[in-house]
């Protein structure tokens, strides 16, 4: 994959039509989660006596759930007790699991269920009675436990009251769909034409036929769908619902009357089974092979179509498939540009609903403090979804192999680049408090696809053309995080065509920009001394000792499974058993290394360490950066902002670290938050007791300089760190730790990784390199 083409894909995903993965949002069972219903309430005496509970509501996947079977809920799933293998029946509403699982988890308290009656359509919510078993809590327990146990009890009360009032005619997908347009016109009404906004706001006065109908084929993969297949349970009249979304703009119908569109042709002959295709052919009187593919099947038709010698085709297709329909282009494109407003991102589509709904996902709580607009007017939306389109077409071309494609494409960023005024000063985006602001807009989509193209260029050694489009970057972007990779390539590329001095003064002047750091600046660092040489240059650098510190060694001998060039060596470990480098490193360190204890997760640890430690810094009241549910991180944490605007907060919580509280926030974090998404914090790698021991060993002065390093500069610094990090107890008071970057035989230091490894003993960390070899052969 070319430089710069996966970050692209985060940001723009793929093409906005037709793309399978929105199935999602409606393909796990249980769709429809419950609205929670039911009677009778709860108190707490004196004693702390709870009394009783009840309440209703679960998801289901049938009527083979008969309403005697008794549903214990564990967390927020209900599980039938009828069979020995605690079947899943469906899930509590997250509303209210929110309440009961720190109930049943804090409180110790079992909750038993019943069916109380089993509805007709098998996505509709099913009522269950919920009810608790009596529970004394300890009397000697603090007032702050009782507190706290009455907060989740009235809560939960309170849900199920306001349960009761809402409407349970909605399937939960529909609902989600309804919210999500309702959010993205309240908090963007003025990026909406006024008919766009009728058109939108007009979904809600649809029958409930009609919206479940919409978004289902709105989340298939189409972009035509034959009606003889349009058939779901939850909808009662499918034919009725396509005469009002036709009626309304929602949808189009392929008529016969008039002449399709090749490409629509070509999609709705798709839609046939090749029976029917070779049904065609042979009512064609035409050589209809039984070995012939689907594919070779519909290039003949479409053939003798574009010839002219069937234009009944048409007719006989919707007489196969019983009609076609499709959501309209309107349609299509003002929900996906809601899309993209609700969740300013690529990689987030409506399935997000379902995986919360699910309890697959949990989000951080935070608050939505939005005081100002991504998108100022409909102009900088407009040329943002341009700009989209175009990285979303070279990214396509670049799998394709289209060469063409890919040059229009990077002409047209090369256009918009040149004619829109970018340069901003230094001075100006180190006060801003929204400077993430600008990685929304037109500008920095056309930048990324320009890189792609720098790639692209590079690839073909095209190094002229590579160097004018980096040239171009550096400046119309002179404040921009990127621009160490930029003169870092700029400085290669003059080099391959001979510039030895040009390509020297590059890496020279990029030593000098602010906004070249971590693995670009070591890297241009290194070019300068090595370039740098008399007679081009006889004085040495200042940074020239620090550069060539000698990093400490271990070298370890293996039995080689392979060794073969271009592929992950392999070794045989010390228990016989083949391994990776890194494995046989942890079993030398364990053993003759110094009987050392350890994890191979590389930056992984790290950044469950940082997220953990930092996370009510990370979550806490800033303005402007959450401004949906469904994030895992403020939208500045990889901007210079991120520090600057929580400076104060952040030097204090530092200093708690510094003075020793790192492994008691720790515990507090991952018993407060565990399981909750997080930006890099991996819940499954690692266990609390690794990191209660990595950190212990760590030390607080060490953890507080590597977090302020993060905090300061996310983006830069959350790559290439050292693969293996290790530990060791000599008492109750002595411990220390140590971080190891594993080398193979053909492997060597990334920049960044020598930029890690240097930076990290200057914090006073012990590191070292080690390289794995192969035993000499006899």
């Amino acid at each position: 994959m070319l430089r710069g083409r996966e970050s692209l894909i985060r940001l723009v995903g793929k093409r906005r039509r037709f793309l399978p993965h929105r199935q999602a949002f409606l393909s796990a069972p249980f769709q429809s989660s419950l609205n929670f219903r039911g009677d009778g309430d709860g108190e707490v005496g004196n004693n702390g006596k709870m009394e009783s509970l009840e309440g209703g509501g679960g998801e289901h996947e049938g009527e083979e759930d008969s309403v005697e079977v008794s549903c214990p809920v564990c967390g927020n799933k209900v599980i039938s007790s009828d069979t020995g293998y605690s079947k899943v029946l469906g899930f509590l509403p997250r509303e209210l699991a929110r309440y009961l699982s720190p109930l049943i988890d804090k409180c110790c308290l079992r909750f038993e269920g019943q069916v109380t009656s089993v509805p007709e359509c098998s996505f509709d919510i099913v009522p269950i009675q919920v009810s608790c078993r009596k529970i004394v809590l300890n009397g000697n327990k603090e007032n702050n436990s009782i507190n706290f146990f009455r907060y989740l009890w009235n809560n939960a009360l309170q849900v199920i009251e306001s349960a009761k009032k809402s409407s349970t005619s909605t399937t939960k997908y529909q609902q989600n769909f309804c919210v999500f347009v309702q959010e993205v016109l309240r908090n963007n009404s003025h990026l909406f034409a006024d008919d766009e906004k009728d058109f939108m706001e007009s979904f809600n006065s649809l029958s409930d036929d009609s919206q479940r109908l919409f978004i289902r084929l709105y989340t298939r993969k189409g972009p035509w769908f034959r009606m003889s297949s349009i058939s779901y349970p939850e909808i009662l009249d499918p034919q009725k619902a396509v005469e009002e979304l036709s009626e309304k703009g929602y949808t189009c119908s392929f008529e016969v009357k008039t002449k399709p569109h090749d490409d629509d042709l070509s999609r709705i002959v798709n839609l046939l089974t090749v029976a029917e295709l070779r049904e065609i052919m042979c009512t064609l009187k035409k050589n209809c092979s039984f070995g012939t593919r689907k594919q070779d099947l519909i290039a003949s038709l479409l053939s003798i179509y574009k010839d002219g010698f069937c234009s009944r085709l048409p007719g006989m297709i919707l007489d196969k498939t019983c009609g076609c329909i499709s959501i309209s282009s309107k349609a299509e494109a003002l929900f996906w540009r809601a899309e993209r407003l609700f969740f300013l991102n690529g990689e987030q589509d409506l399935s997000a609903f379902l995986l919360v709904d699910l309890g697959i996902v949990k989000y951080p709580t935070y608050n939505c403090i939005i005081t100002e607009q991504i998108f100022l007017g409909c102009d900088d939306l407009l040329a943002y979804e341009e700009a989209i389109e175009v990285a979303q077409m070279i990214d396509e071309s670049l799998d394709e192999n289209n060469n063409e494609l890919v040059l229009r494409c990077i002409k047209i960023a090369q256009s918009h680049i040149s004619s829109t005024p970018m340069k901003i000063t230094e001075s100006s985006i180190s006060k801003s408090v929204v400077s993430f602001h600008f990685s929304f807009s037109a500008s920095w989509v056309y930048s990324k696809v320009i890189l792609l193209g720098i790639s692209f260029f590079e690839r073909e050694r095209r190094y002229n053309d590579a160097i004018y489009l980096l040239k171009q970057l550096l400046e119309c972007f002179t404040c921009n995080g990127r621009r160490g990779y930029w003169m870092l390539r700029l400085s290669v590329d003059l080099e391959h065509i001979g510039c030895h001095d040009e390509s020297l003064s590059v890496a020279e002047n990029g030593l000098l920009d602010p906004w070249v750091r971590a693995g670009s600046r070591m890297a241009l660092q290194r070019r300068v001394l090595r370039l740098g040489k008399p007679p081009r240059r006889w004085k040495i650098p200042d940074f020239a000792k620090s550069v060539k510190r000698k990093i400490n060694e271990v070298h370890v001998l293996g039995r080689p499974l392979n060794s073969e060039t271009g592929t992950k060596s392999r070794f045989y470990g010390e228990d016989g058993e083949q391994c990776g480098v890194e494995e046989l490193a942890l079993q030398y360190y364990a053993g003759e290394g110094g009987g050392w204890k350890g994890v191979h997760t590389e930056s992984g640890i790290w950044l469950t360490i940082f997220g953990l430690l930092m996370w009510d810094v990370m979550f806490c009241d800033v303005p402007n950066v959450f401004r949906t549910r469904f994030q895992t991180a403020p939208l500045d944490l990889e901007t210079d902002s991120f520090y600057l605007v929580r400076k104060d907060q952040i030097e204090s919580h530092l200093k708690k670290i510094h003075d020793g509280m790192a492994e008691e926030i720790l515990i507090t974090s991952w018993q407060s938050h565990q399981g909750t998404a997080c930006r890099g914090v991996n819940w499954d790698r690692v266990t609390l007791s690794d990191l209660r021991a990595a950190v212990g060993c760590i030390g607080g002065p060490c953890l507080a300089l590597f977090c302020r390093h993060l905090a300061q500069d996310y983006r830069s610094w959350s790559s290439g760190m050292p693969d293996l990090l290790l530990w060791r107890f000599h008492d109750e008071y002595r411990a220390e730790a140590k971080l190891v970057e594993v080398k193979g035989p053909r492997d060597r230091l990334s920049e960044q990784q020598r930029a890690w490894l240097l930076l990290l003993m200057d914090c006073g960390f012990n590191t070292e390199v080690c390289k794995v070899s192969p035993e000499p052969t006899p």
